[in-house]
């Protein structure tokens, strides 16, 4: 039986800034409400949004510090109040914005339906990194784009979290993938991820490169990073082309005459973690992470974020 204590260790901020003023704090485990599950975590994910709340460009208006960053992760449950999940079950959850606190925490209360068993192909690290990366990547590929059989599709930015499972998941739907990426190491991994051409997004000639790859245009565009080379990719599309690109992704692109452009937010629910568990297992996905930090050096985690260029995704050992 697994004890619960009164108080957890939990990377906190007390106020807005850089990643000095992440820290250690000492505060109360959550209380749980119906419906609700409380997480002993294992891994939790670092991802851009976190630096964003962090920062302070991303307010709810609900912010109480000290404020506990994270939203996602994976641990076992060690108390519920709903009979779908059993004291021991490992699982993983996506929280945006959880309204009893992060995952940077050796505790963490969330919602039932926002929490699912881990796939059986995944352990408790590689889990806890990819709800919200996981849930983006297959949401964009099937839910925005619907990505068929034999279409070209150009993942922009797709080294990172996001981008290195949305080739595979691009891959298993039975798409030719066009990745750009920055870097001799970024392009070798995306190629190993399963790219079929991969385009140095800064130097190298994008549009040759889709032509060469989809001589009538690219059926549609991933767009994980905004900027000149964002819009390079979307001048590759064909008539009737299609772009997605997470909320959050700066600057957003401009509107093109015949092409549909859809920004979207990632969406945790009870379907949406079991699709995602049908297509890790189909799809047998590789989760790439480029390092794993103890929580004690969560904000040494947010400077290796800041410097850019991360591979796959960052996590923090809570255990």
């Amino acid at each position: 039986m697994h004890k619960i204590p009164k108080v957890m260790r939990a990377a906190a901020i007390d106020r807005f800034g850089g990643p000095e003023v992440l820290s250690i704090h000492s505060i109360p485990v959550p209380d749980l409400d119906a419906r609700e599950v409380l997480i002993a975590m294992h891994t939790a994910g670092v991802g851009v949004w976190d630096a964003e709340m962090r920062e302070g460009r991303y307010t709810s208006g609900s912010e109480r510090f000290p404020l506990v960053l994270g939203t996602d992760g994976a641990g076992t449950i060690v108390a519920s109040r709903i009979n779908v999940f059993n004291v021991g079950d490992q699982v993983y959850s996506y929280s945006f914005d959880n309204p009893k606190g992060g995952f940077y925490a050796e505790y963490v209360a969330v919602a039932s339906e926002k929490v699912a068993p881990i796939p059986e192909r995944l352990d408790l690290e590689h889990a806890g990194a990819i709800p919200t990366t996981g849930l983006t990547a297959l949401q964009g590929i099937d839910d925005v784009l619907h990505v068929t059989a034999g279409e070209t599709l150009i993942i922009h930015g797709a080294s990172g979290g996001v981008g290195s499972l949305a080739i595979q998941f691009a891959k298993w739907r039975g798409a030719r993938v066009l990745a750009t990426a920055r870097g001799e190491d970024g392009l070798a991994f995306v190629r190993h991820l399963g790219a079929d051409l991969a385009v140095e997004a800064r130097g190298d000639d994008i549009a040759a490169a889709a032509r060469f790859h989809a001589p009538g245009g690219i059926d549609a565009v991933l767009g994980l990073a905004g900027g000149d080379a964002f819009e390079r990719c979307i001048d590759t599309l064909r008539p009737g082309g299609r772009v997605a690109y997470p909320n959050g992704v700066q600057p957003v692109p401009n509107e093109r005459p015949g092409i549909e452009i859809t920004p979207y937010d990632a969406i945790a629910g009870i379907d949406e973690f079991e699709r995602l568990n049908r297509a890790v297992e189909a799809a047998e996905l590789k989760v790439p992470i480029a390092a794993a930090y103890a929580l004690d050096h969560a904000a040494r985690a947010h400077e290796r974020l800041a410097e850019g260029h991360v591979r796959g995704k960052l996590v923090l050992q809570v255990r």
